[in-house]
């Protein structure tokens, strides 16, 4: 009997544990703001632009949802994560939704920490100085390449190694910046990190054209934004959130549009999406505006990717994987229904 009374106890000390953490959708509704994880300022994804306000993909997925849930795209706190930090932030609570990180088993499995939607398909590549006269990764024979702690990069650059028969010194940093600047003044030979981020902070150079690419991509990363485990309603709002500004895009409804939409298309599946018809914002605990706002907030999926990442932007990543699966791409909603 006391074996079975401890059991109880541990159980019920359990629940109340699960409790105090459950609820994110209330705590963001009573705090009035969202609590974002963001980069340390990576140009395209998340970074303070010129008058210090967060701009980028990442940023927008979270005004989308702060739209959402509060009604105010511009209720976030904004919270700096170097690599390291965003898994342990989000699975205690001190944030409660991160910037898309890889989706991997062991974080999913092991980390406290539950996936949302793969966004972005991405993969890592290496950068070096034109200097260095290299024109692909497996000349690098010998070479450092800097790292970041905390990341999937030192265990994918030492796999591309293996597989090629080739050494590579790796030289680990806290943090990307910290590693992209001892690369720059030539700590190391080369740096890795995903192909995006490569560009990104290329073009934050003082001299852009000294550095390339190199062309092998020799790893899966499917970056997708991630909320604390066990909390269900909260995974699932954001979830739908971000499929619907996916699907916003499959049915032609933008930024400018979405009201007109909302009152004059009749296609079945734009009513439901718009809440002109049905109340499939009661599934995620919001009203029937819940997407018009979001839509209304950054536009949709498409116009994220433009304004992030498109040709106007001194990134001009091509759209490839990250393009609609009408159009050849990955990028998939599942049906609002």
């Amino acid at each position: 009997m006391k074996i079975i009374g401890k059991l109880l106890l541990a159980l019920a000390l359990l629940a109340l544990a699960t409790g105090a953490m459950a609820g994110t959708l209330e705590k963001v509704q009573q705090s009035g703001e969202l609590v974002l994880g963001v980069s340390e300022g990576v140009a395209g994804f998340s970074a303070p632009d010129s008058n210090g306000k967060w701009a980028g993909f990442d940023v927008d997925m979270g005004h989308a949802v702060a739209a959402a849930v509060l009604k105010n795209a511009d209720a976030i706190k904004f919270v700096p994560l170097a690599s390291k930090q965003k898994i342990v932030a989000v699975s205690s609570g001190q944030v409660d939704l991160s910037r898309g990180t890889t989706w991997t088993m062991k974080r999913d499995c092991k980390q406290g920490v539950d996936f949302t939607v793969v966004l972005f398909y991405d993969g890592q590549g290496l950068m070096v100085k034109k200097s260095l006269g290299v024109t692909k990764a497996t000349e690098l024979d010998g070479a450092s390449v800097a790292v970041v702690s905390g990341t999937t990069s030192e265990l994918n650059v030492a796999d591309f190694a293996r597989a090629n028969n080739i050494k590579l010194e790796t030289v680990v940093f806290e943090s990307k910046k910290e590693a992209f600047n001892a690369y720059v003044a030539g700590r190391t030979d080369a740096f890795t990190t995903d192909v995006s981020q490569l560009a990104s902070l290329r073009a934050g150079a003082a001299n852009p054209g000294e550095h390339i690419i190199l062309p092998e991509t020799f790893s899966k990363e499917p970056l997708s934004p991630f909320v604390r485990h066990g909390d269900q309603q909260w995974k699932d709002l954001v979830t739908w959130v971000l499929f619907g500004l996916i699907e916003a895009e499959e049915k032609g409804i933008t930024q400018a549009n979405v009201l007109d939409m909302k009152a004059k298309s009749q296609d079945p599946a734009v009513q439901r999406l718009l809440g002109a018809t049905g109340d499939v914002g009661s599934f995620v605990g919001l009203d029937n505006d819940w997407l018009v706002r979001a839509i209304q907030a950054v536009g949709n999926y498409g116009e994220m990717y433009d304004r992030s990442f498109g040709p106007k932007t001194a990134l001009n990543i091509p759209r490839g994987h990250n393009n609609l699966w009408t159009k050849g791409g990955l990028i998939y909603a599942m049906p609002i229904r």
